[in-house]
């Protein structure tokens, strides 16, 4: 049994363990993003599918992204409009972020702010988190914090006693990447958007 208290998850985390918390989409699977790798292989996940790195605000995204004032302008429009929320921005990566999050295309990354009050704490004392859902690739995310710490024995799982019950959508969020001019949306999720 791998369920934790709030204070078990956030020093876990901070020692480079796997962990899972709520947001506001699906339970995330989350750890330090130099310790990227080890999610990979956790989840038997192809590298051509990039993690997600998660902060508690966007200020604290910003300095794992590269973009010039003008680009950074527009970007603050849509998080203004979105954020916290299930929506995530592909943008250009900053020298900051460990290649290994995006394996195949280190160049971008895919940030985002939940709308999730025990998210955001978690995220808040840890600092930005590598994250993708709780599940095998290929397997239907799992939404409960019993099914998450039966399926992956090794993750700590922050206990349901810890958070007050959330309202979660089940859906992944939208993701729209940035062209150097406007945005391309790549997945539609629970934010409908037409950019």
């Amino acid at each position: 049994m791998t369920l934790v208290s709030f204070d078990a998850l956030v020093e876990g985390l901070r020692s480079g363990r796997i962990a899972s918390f709520p947001t506001d989409t699906v339970p995330a699977l989350a750890v330090r993003p130099e310790g990227s790798a080890d999610l990979f292989a956790l989840k038997q996940r192809q590298a051509t599918k990039p993690l997600i790195l998660m902060g508690s605000r966007a200020e604290d995204l910003w300095p794992y992204v590269a973009g010039t004032d003008a680009e950074r302008q527009q970007w603050d429009a849509w998080v203004r409009q979105h954020w916290p929320g299930a929506l995530t921005l592909v943008l250009p990566a900053g020298p900051k972020l460990p290649p290994q999050m995006n394996p195949t295309d280190p160049t971008t990354i895919g940030v985002r702010v939940p709308d999730c009050d025990i998210a955001r704490r978690v995220l808040a004392a840890t600092g930005p988190l590598a994250t993708t859902s709780a599940n095998r690739s290929g397997e239907p995310p799992l939404t409960e914090a019993a099914d998450i710490d039966a399926a992956f024995e090794e993750v700590l799982v922050l206990s349901p006693k810890a958070y007050a019950p959330l309202s979660a959508s089940g859906l992944p969020s939208t993701v729209v990447k940035w062209t150097g001019e406007n945005w391309q949306v790549l997945r539609q999720g629970s934010v409908q958007l037409s950019p």
